[in-house]
């Protein structure tokens, strides 16, 4: 039963990321279908991360109400009608009517899936759930794409991943009654990949307000700036291509596919690296690749090193934002860690909210071009701050024999 149920969680996460590249891929075609401008699919974007936002902050209440099964049953569903509002849209203005409701259902899927899998089931699911994320995410640009080559519209893609997020919510509401049962009955085994280091600074430390803790500002300007990259390559992407590159649209959305495809397959690979590295080897070893493939992306090369350069970028990225959700207890202390993750998921939200729309309107009066550049500098933001955070928050090593017994 409990197998079941995680299969059945494994799929909707696949749909959490079914619509999230969607909007970037089908841009370039959706732009001229309803004369819009171009900026106008940052706003669009802005306005989904709005409602993410905001069913994050309240999705604990709701939890505690209506338990996970109900709250992901009624957010799938209210994805599946925002997704149908897009294959009907007339205009720009529904669209931004429909963004609303996407991001609140998006938001609380999330949280609603992590908080379940991180109480009822052992930890590395947690790494492979979010690989399947990336498995949706990369899933919906190739099914846009293949209707756009066929010479439909992509109103025809989202409608196929509306009928889909459907079926989803009707699957999740015939499995209620396994949601409780697993809840009372499962005996769960609680997995520490890292045990929580005992030193008295970090306990002296925690007894502060966790702003007034050294490093946390960097800790949050990382997954602000690591946010801004990966959803600009997501969102704009395409477009870059197509102007940039002068591919067709459809071939575009392919190529961006890879992309998720490399984030994918990298926290795939990076679940099994952790046994090796430490989190911020795999944070440090993530940025730099990362930083290559953005690099590959600004050179006068063939269009086939764009392929390359995305799948380089989707890979480094891939082992960041776990890593550094993982590595915040260690850093900050178990006291404070859930205070600040929730600080961190905020800002990283925020960055997804303001710096895809904020290159969207430098580029709708400059150039698409621009792209790598606004990249390389989020890239060297990013990576200035985790090793400033690294040398103000410094390995700890365990005083007691009991903690080194755990290790990675």
């Amino acid at each position: 039963m409990a197998t079941f149920l995680l299969i059945i969680i494994y799929i909707a996460f696949i749909s959490l990321g079914l619509p999230d590249a969607v909007l970037g891929a089908a841009w370039p075609v959706m732009q001229t279908t309803l004369d819009a401008p171009m900026e106008a699919a940052g706003y669009l974007f802005s306005m989904v991360s709005v409602g993410t936002i905001l069913s994050s902050l309240f999705s604990g209440r709701m939890l505690n109400r209506f338990g996970t099964g109900r709250v992901t049953m009624v957010s799938v569903l209210m994805t599946a009608t925002a997704l149908l509002g897009f294959h009907f849209a007339p205009s720009l203005s529904w669209l931004f009517l429909f963004t609303l409701p996407l991001g609140l259902g998006a938001g609380a899927v999330d949280a609603g899936l992590n908080d379940f899998i991180s109480v009822h089931y052992q930890a590395h699911h947690m790494n492979w759930l979010h690989s399947f994320w990336g498995v949706g995410a990369t899933i919906g640009p190739i099914v846009l794409a293949q209707y756009m080559a066929n010479g439909n519209s992509w109103r025809d893609g989202y409608f196929l991943i509306a009928i889909f997020q459907f079926i989803l919510s009707a699957v999740l509401l015939l499995t209620l009654p396994i949601w409780s049962k697993v809840s009372r009955k499962q005996k769960f085994i609680v997995e520490t990949d890292h045990a929580q280091p005992h030193h008295p600074e970090l306990e002296k430390e925690s007894s502060l307000h966790p702003f007034k803790m050294k490093g946390v500002n960097y800790a949050l300007f990382t997954f602000l700036f690591y946010s801004g990259i990966e959803q600009t390559v997501g969102l704009w992407g395409s477009t870059f291509l197509v102007d940039v590159k002068n591919i067709e649209p459809a071939q575009a959305a392919r190529w961006v596919s890879f992309y998720f495809l490399g984030i994918t397959i990298g926290r795939f690979v990076s679940g099994f690296v952790s046994f090796e590295l430490t989190n911020r080897q795999l944070i440090r070893a993530g940025q730099m690749i990362a930083l290559l493939g953005v690099i590959l992306l600004i050179l006068p090369l063939p269009n086939v090193i764009s392929l390359m350069s995305y799948i380089t970028i989707g890979f480094g990225l891939a082992p960041i934002f776990p890593s550094m959700l993982h590595e915040t207890p260690a850093r900050f202390g178990k006291k404070n860690s859930q205070t600040i993750m929730g600080y961190q998921m905020a800002v990283g939200y925020t960055g997804t909210t303001i710096l895809p729309p904020l290159f969207g309107m430098i580029a709708s009066r400059t150039t698409t071009g621009f792209m790598p550049v606004f990249l390389i500098s989020y890239a060297v933001i990013m990576i200035a701050s985790t090793e400033r955070l690294n040398r103000l928050k410094p390995e700890l090593v365990p005083l007691n024999k009991e903690s080194t017994s755990v290790s990675r």
